[in-house]
């Protein structure tokens, strides 16, 4: 018995890998190495970088200067991604991560966008009225915060230095990384000591 054909979209995927492949650019088992390493990416990378660099201030200078190569020191492949920007909050300004057009998304080092994220509600609304979208997820700023709202594009992606939270002094990365949650590197959240 005789295979059923296959979609034109397979066939046409398959020609693409092995032109790819015939010009020495990716092989298959790249491609495949790269969707697993995608796969087991989860916002704990993130958040032992916010760890690390609430410690050490030189890891801290380069997560802020070079996201990028601060994911590759922490042993996260960044090949082919784009550029890592880390945003600091302060007492001053809270960044507030959102993609306008899609779901742009540091997915090395925060795994795949939660669903509320790609919404057109929260994509439309955090740039209009970023305060009321944070006081809905029970974030309220005080009006002396700055609010800055930045688009993560499919050229630049961002991600959240929040602040270290008062009365952790003395603990080490891994339990200041257990404070960190995705919301806090996107900045719908602030963390939480206790």
């Amino acid at each position: 018995m005789a295979a059923p054909p296959r979609p034109e979209s397979i066939a046409l995927l398959d020609r693409l890998m092995a032109a790819l492949e015939a010009k020495g650019i990716v092989t298959e088992a790249e491609v495949a190495a790269r969707q697993a390493s995608t796969d087991k990416a989860s916002p704990e990378t993130g958040a032992r970088m916010v760890a690390k660099a609430w410690t050490d201030p030189a890891y801290r200078a380069l997560l802020l200067s070079d996201g990028k190569a601060a994911a590759e020191q922490m042993g996260v492949s960044m090949a082919g991604a784009p550029p890592l920007g880390v945003l600091e909050n302060t007492p001053g300004r809270h960044h507030l991560v959102v993609c306008t057009l899609c779901s742009c998304y540091p997915r090395a080092v925060l795994g795949y966008p939660p669903n509320w994220y790609k919404s057109f509600a929260y994509r439309s609304r955090a740039v209009r009225e970023p305060r009321q979208v944070l006081a809905e997820w029970g974030l309220n700023l005080p009006d002396s915060v700055e609010v800055r709202v930045v688009d993560s594009t499919a050229d630049y992606r961002w991600m959240v230095l929040p602040m270290r939270p008062a009365g952790t002094e003395g603990w080490d990365e891994a339990r200041l990384a257990g404070l960190v949650t995705r919301d806090a590197m996107v900045g719908v959240a602030v963390p939480v000591a206790g």
